[in-house]
């Protein structure tokens, strides 16, 4: 297999051609007046974003026979391992080895290893599987493209496509029709794929023609059905929770507050501007000779960020390999600071997703980059005709240069903010790749997206036990041991006693009604167990927290006090099916990172194959409420009481090989500790 990036350009003339930061300025983001739509489109799953968990989505529905319509702001399937480019899929060691995944995530992982001969063309050491992110899109491409087939369903497929305004009935519980922007490049236009992101976003999000892109306004509506029920479903699968703020159900974003629920948050209030941090990754080729470095004009800016950040990570060799994504030729073995991996050789490429390098982790309200609902109304983005995407351009901006700038650090800096001097040493035979045939697909070679840690997150409908909004919580998942001297000193007397007997598993009735004491307690070794559980997933609670300052590359600025105690392992988890059912509206799901799963817990339920599970659960939930003219809300809303058509819906989801409980679950089986 051979890699395809023929089209390079070097940093040097990449701002000679000024393809990276354009100095013509668009007009602020306001609001457009809205066009008469060019096309109507029927669909009966109309999937917003294109990510694994929106292909996921696709991918059952069309097995399901349904007609499913995808938009996407890039021209790429596959979020995570194609457009955002972290193309090394995060898995824990126990359920890779039991190969206990979603039908569709096993199929995508079989045809990666089909595509180069091998699971790990790149030879990393982080993954079992890092590959070019370019191949990634075709290969979903295909698995679209032969579930339609094989399950007589109907795609339409709609890149380059952003939804600008959805049409709510009245009585607000229904959307009846989404408005959409499709853009190409204008005629005498340069191709897509040649500016970053921050410089089209606000464009894209515009009604009108540009100078760079002809719009074509597309309306979704629902496939023509008879009865009463809902006649479509919209699954927001966007990657910043896009629909849950345009259609403005309740949400959060950032921090929760410190609660028994949620007892290592790192505040005691809600902080909405400090969301994990984002990441504009790029691909780098070893190359046998020195090649020339170009320092970007904006370096000196972010270089106080940039650190190894530990010295057992102080090697370059170890950084190049942790996610090299393509290695024609095997390195010799070789270890540092504890990890053996083979040594890079001309011609390997590596993609680059490092915390303290091209990691961008704005934190406050001058910079925070998904704005709240209160920075929405402000800039008018929730009036009718008024979104733009939701997002602060200007911090896109700085996140694309400080990606370059870490590149530049790499291979010719000479200073680490952390671990002082005579640490970095210069490795300047490497080049940074480029151009529209490059992994990444651009011509400045960043990730078309930003990879995404987190977004909104629904606050599901009131539920049994907890009347605020269906929420999983740090305590859901986490094996972390509350019995620190931490919890029992930082916690009111109160808040531990309800921490324990919320852990106590068979004795929390006991500890409620003060008959064993809190030091007495022998917590569950195991997740919570949902009734309506209706995927899965397995991660570790894992933090790229935002910095204290604004900016983030300010010298000297530091992480969040207290972010990372919530960070460690947890046990196998379950989704349960009332964290994708927003409040208000009732045709609408949400799948991927916007979930209904508190700040803490999103750190774990954000990586590959849970983005695959949840989507192939709104796919199979949509599917399934369609043909049985029923609401989604109506499988959950008796719990605990019995549902016989959400069992129905569980049995289905098995009977497909898509899992929604890892073996032997059971309230009565406390012994997880196998699961790694």
């Amino acid at each position: 297999m051979k890699c395809r990036h023929k089209v390079a350009y070097s940093l040097t003339s990449l701002f000679g051609l000024n393809l990276i930061f354009s100095l013509v300025a668009l007009d602020g983001a306001k609001a457009t007046p809205p066009r008469t739509p060019d096309k109507s489109v029927n669909c009966e799953i109309l999937v917003v974003g294109g990510g694994l968990s929106g292909v996921a989505t696709a991918y059952e529905g069309l097995l399901a026979g349904r007609t499913v319509c995808v938009t996407e702001i890039t021209d790429w399937l596959g979020g995570q391992i194609s457009a955002q480019g972290t193309s090394a899929l995060d898995e824990r060691p126990t359920q890779r080895a039991k190969q206990f995944y979603s039908r569709g995530y096993l199929e995508l992982r079989n045809r990666i290893e089909r595509k180069y001969g091998k699971l790990n063309p790149g030879d990393c050491w982080v993954s079992d599987s890092c590959f070019l992110p370019r191949d990634a899109h075709s290969i979903l491409n295909q698995m679209l493209k032969d579930a339609e087939k094989q399950g007589k369903g109907k795609l339409q497929w709609f890149p380059n496509t952003v939804i600008k305004d959805l049409e709510i009935a009245a009585d607000g519980k229904l959307i009846n029709s989404a408005i959409a922007i499709q853009h190409q490049p204008a005629k005498g236009a340069p191709v897509l794929n040649t500016f970053t992101l921050s410089q089209v976003i606000e464009d894209a999000y515009r009604y009108e023609n540009s100078s760079r892109f002809t719009k074509t306004i597309l309306r979704f509506i629902p496939k023509p059905s008879k009865g009463d029920a809902p006649k479509w479903y919209v699954v927001d699968a966007s990657e910043t929770g896009e629909i849950i703020a345009l259609a403005d159900v309740p949400y959060r974003l950032g921090i929760d507050a410190r609660s028994y629920l949620e007892p290592s948050a790192s505040s005691t209030t809600n902080d909405p501007y400090c969301p994990q941090g984002f990441t504009y990754t790029f691909a780098m080729e070893a190359t046998k000779e020195p090649q020339p470095q170009a320092m970007p004009p904006f370096y000196l800016q972010y270089s106080p960020y940039f650190s190894y950040e530990l010295s057992r990570l102080a090697n370059f060799d170890l950084v190049f390999t942790y996610r090299r994504i393509w290695s024609p030729k095997k390195g010799q073995p070789t270890k540092f600071g504890g990890v053996s991996f083979n040594a890079a050789t001309p011609g390997d490429i590596s993609m680059q997703n490092w915390t303290w390098g091209n990691d961008y982790r704005p934190g406050t309200a001058k910079d925070n980059l998904i704005y709240t609902r209160q920075q929405l109304q402000g800039t008018g983005q929730l009036k009718p005709g008024g979104w733009m995407g939701g997002l602060r351009t200007e911090t896109l901006r700085n996140g694309e240069e400080n990606a370059l700038s870490y590149y530049y650090w790499l291979v010719a800096g000479t200073t680490d903010s952390q671990l002082g001097e005579g640490v970095k040493q210069q490795r300047t035979n490497n080049r940074f790749v480029a151009g529209l045939n490059s992994p990444m697909g651009t011509a400045h070679g960043l990730s078309k997206y930003p990879y995404m840690r987190e977004g909104r997150r629904i606050i599901g409908r009131p539920s049994w036990g907890q009347p605020g909004g269906f929420t999983i919580w740090e305590i859901d998942i986490s094996r972390r041991n509350y019995n620190d001297e931490y919890y029992r000193k930082t916690l009111p007397a109160d808040m531990y006693r309800q921490l324990t007997a919320a852990l106590a598993g068979l004795e929390a009735t006991s500890v409620i009604a003060g008959e064993v004491s809190p030091d007495k307690v022998i917590r569950r070794t195991r997740s919570t167990i949902f009734p309506d559980a209706v995927g899965i997933g397995h991660y570790a609670i894992d933090f790229h927290p935002c910095m204290t300052n604004s900016p983030p590359e300010a010298p000297g600025n530091t992480e969040r006090a207290g972010e990372r105690r919530g960070a460690g392992l947890a046990y196998p988890f379950q989704i349960a099916l009332r964290t994708m059912i927003p409040q208000k509206i009732d045709n609408l799901l949400v799948g991927g990172k916007s979930i209904g799963t508190s700040h803490i817990a999103a750190a774990a339920y954000r990586v590959h194959s849970f983005e695959w599970s949840a989507g192939a659960a709104a796919g199979t939930v949509a599917s399934f409420a369609i043909k049985n003219a029923i609401a989604p809300y109506q499988l959950v809303d008796d719990l605990p009481k019995a549902e016989p058509q959400l069992e129905a819906l569980k049995r289905l989801l098995k009977q497909n090989g898509n899992p929604t409980a890892f073996p032997d679950t059971s309230i009565f089986n406390q012994n997880w500790d196998d699961w790694r």
